[in-house]
């Protein structure tokens, strides 16, 4: 059975809070992950304008847009989703709990906008995310949804229970490689009592883990002595 997952592009924070900065110094994105199995080819957190994703993909594996399956997002902020409209024949997944939570907040947001402008862009961003499914447990054979809420109420990574390894693909539950060495979780989490739980269930599940905005990691509780 085919089945394969690759990294094609790496994420960054806009402020990374582990390196002392101070402001935002970049623009951020999500590290971007491709899986393939025998009938899926995903996309996970597509977080670089739709031209520069566009390009990634071909120089990673090869692929065009029009060879993706499925699109799903750990979560629905911007830097998570940049390159969404270069995929629009895929099919839109993320969490259920983090569809219902941001679907409340912003139609109470456009319930209290003060202008026609923020009304605007509210209903923009309504509209994009009634683009979105609810993904199902099982994404694909060997691709399961894996809840990881705090970052955002909903936040959910993918788990990739392979023969001799299991793969996480995080999200912001875990956002960098120092992040995931000092066991520390983002200051701007929606709950960071959640956050910290669902860290250390990433951390006791995975052997190799792929972060929010870093390279694919291995879990320093596997690294081997000496």
């Amino acid at each position: 059975m085919t089945f394969e997952y690759r990294i094609i592009s790496i994420g960054a924070l806009s402020v990374h809070e582990l390196w002392k900065q101070q402001g935002p110094a970049r623009t951020p994105h999500a590290t971007c992950t491709l899986i393939r199995t025998e009938n899926r080819t995903i996309l996970v957190d597509p977080g670089l304008p739709p031209e520069v994703i566009t390009a990634r993909l071909a120089e990673r594996s090869g692929l065009t847009p029009a060879d993706i399956s499925d699109v799903f997002l750990t979560n629905f902020r911007p830097a998570h989703r940049w390159g969404l409209l270069a995929f629009p024949n895929a099919k839109w997944l993320i969490a259920e709990a983090e569809r219902e939570a941001v679907g409340n907040l912003l139609v109470q947001q456009f319930q209290e906008a003060p202008d026609d402008q923020t009304r605007e862009t509210l209903r923009q961003e309504i509209a994009l995310l009634q683009r979105f499914e609810a993904a199902p447990d099982q994404v694909a054979p060997r691709v399961d949804l894996f809840p990881l809420p705090g970052y955002t109420p909903g936040t959910c990574g993918l788990l990739l229970p392979l023969t001799s390894t299991t793969i996480l693909v995080a999200g912001d539950a875990v956002a960098s490689a120092e992040h995931l060495e000092q066991g520390r979780v983002q200051r701007a989490a929606f709950n960071i009592e959640q956050a910290r739980e669902s860290l250390a269930e990433a951390i006791e599940i995975a052997d190799v883990i792929i972060p929010g905005h870093d390279n694919m990691l291995i879990n320093p509780t596997r690294r081997p002595m000496g």
